[in-house]
């Protein structure tokens, strides 16, 4: 059953990994140089404002949807994982999965959490926002990279 169902979900998966990639994108390319032009207090207090707004069934059901729909893809190519198509599908759906779920889970999600223990108008605000901010950047600079990469194969395929 699962297994034609393989373009469907292949299709639902590219939209989704390429729209998360839009998401990501922005926030390396001009969100985060934003904030980080800002003085300490008021980067932390934006970045804590923009994290409780991103627990929301839109942004969550687009990151989450497509790792389900990436989980999905393995399942129905797995078994045709000699052919290429599949095979693109794979690498696709474990690149969204290693390199953005698991990238944000184990690493953004962490110091997002660390983040919103501070008070932004605290000295302690300086230190965590210089420690957060480059780490932030980095962890997703790779989400955006693999989820355009992910995104890419998908379309390959």
């Amino acid at each position: 059953m699962v297994a034609r169902l393989g373009e469907p979900l292949a299709l639902l998966s590219t939209l989704g990994t390429g729209l998360v990639a839009g998401v990501f994108v922005a926030f390396s390319t001009f969100v985060m140089q934003g904030l980080a032009r800002l003085p300490a207090a008021g980067g932390v207090a934006a970045m804590q404002a923009i994290n409780a707004a991103a627990i929301n069934r839109w942004f969550l059901g687009l990151l989450f949807g497509a790792a389900v729909t990436c989980l999905l893809v393995i399942a129905a190519s797995w078994g045709a994982a000699g052919n290429r198509r599949a095979q693109l599908r794979i690498a696709a759906a474990v690149t969204y999965l290693l390199g953005v779920m698991a990238v944000t889970m184990l690493g953004n999600v962490p110091l997002n959490e660390a983040l919103d223990r501070v008070t932004a108008t605290t000295p302690e605000a300086l230190s965590s926002w210089a420690h957060y901010l480059p780490r932030w950047q980095t962890l997703n600079h790779l989400r955006s990279a693999s989820a355009i990469v992910s995104a890419t194969l998908f379309l390959l395929a």
